[in-house]
């Protein structure tokens, strides 16, 4: 672990408004470098200060936020560990396994160590895990060419959608609607009658590449959709409407290229297919800030809910910051 404290001085974390200035000064506070793998996937839990990873060699990881400490180590070497999230419990999970034999999802006990739960239905890897935030349920999207509703307290999926290529899959904020994408769309879904098709499909503009993450923003006026050949597009949430575009390096077939919306919605933090690291606006469209990386995988990129900081993962985990020393507005208020 390298850096200081993560935190900003109070009256500042509350009062500063995310600005390009501000995404531009934000630099490593923090790095745990003690990862023997690549970091395949993390999550912030909603209202704790909690955040958990999932990593190639083989262990979840609970974190800290606020004093950036590492409280658990779990290893799952039996099924290895590819994607993780949260459930409503800060300290319970859900994660899909890497092995290559056992495609269940299961539901993990991070306090004791203790499987709760194993949801058994897929035939090949699972590419992606989307949790409702406000009931017990989630979904999962496979290679197998499904995506199946699963209800947390029973081992049985409670739905299935048959979908044409690899497909992603997330739940808007309120949970009364979810999002499928593959093949160039993304078929909007009401949470409660699914079974009954999309009330929606939003095209992308022809970018037939695979589907990697589709993700609402918090407020759920708009929604992303990234892809292998290293596009992100940004689109109205209500209309469907594509608003920007934006592109990277085209990401391997066994990578994901993540990306995540700040808070408030205002821009959009990616990873890329040369490990860099780039932020753009969501009102012009345009770059806003870019870091570059020795690394040729995309990282993971995660927003902390409410707060100054996003968190990237690849072969180690850094905190990002604002560096408020760099910002002339804010030099010598104290």
């Amino acid at each position: 672990m390298a850096g200081g404290g993560l935190t900003t001085d109070g009256e500042d974390k509350v009062s500063l408004e995310l600005t390009e200035e501000i995404i531009q000064s934000m630099e490593v506070g923090v790095a745990f470098r003690d990862y023997s793998g690549r970091i395949s996937s993390m999550d912030f839990h909603r209202t704790s200060n909690f955040l958990v990873t999932a990593s190639d060699d083989e262990s979840i990881r609970l974190y800290d936020v606020t004093n950036a400490s590492c409280l658990k180590t779990i290893n799952s070497k039996k099924y290895g560990v590819d994607l993780v999230s949260f459930t409503s419990h800060p300290t319970t999970v859900i994660y899909s396994s890497k092995n290559g034999w056992d495609e269940s999802l299961r539901l993990l006990s991070l306090h004791d160590n203790k499987y709760l739960r194993y949801f058994r239905g897929h035939h090949d890897r699972v590419v992606s895990l989307s949790l409702c935030a406000r009931a017990e349920c989630f979904l999962s999207g496979s290679l197998d060419r499904t995506v199946l509703l699963w209800d947390q307290r029973a081992d049985k999926c409670q739905g299935l959608l048959r979908v044409q290529g690899r497909p992603a899959t997330a739940y808007d904020d309120q949970g009364l609607a979810f999002a499928v994408a593959y093949g160039g769309s993304i078929k909007m879904f009401d949470s409660r009658y699914y079974e009954k098709g999309p009330f929606d499909i939003f095209s992308v503009g022809g970018d037939l590449s695979d589907a990697n993450v589709v993700k609402f923003s918090n407020d759920g006026r708009l929604m992303l959709l990234t892809t292998r050949d290293g596009r992100i597009h940004v689109l109205d949430s209500f209309r469907g409407t594509l608003l920007w575009t934006y592109n990277v390096k085209p990401v391997s077939i066994y990578s994901t290229l993540e990306a995540s919306f700040s808070p408030e919605g205002n821009f959009v933090m990616s990873g890329s297919g040369d490990g860099s690291v780039y932020a753009w606006s969501t009102r012009t469209g345009k770059e806003a800030a870019s870091w570059l990386s020795t690394e040729n995988e995309p990282p993971v990129i995660k927003w902390a809910p409410g707060s100054l900081m996003f968190v990237t993962g690849s072969s180690e985990l850094s905190f990002w910051i604002p560096d408020l020393s760099k910002l002339a507005a804010y030099v010598g208020r104290k």
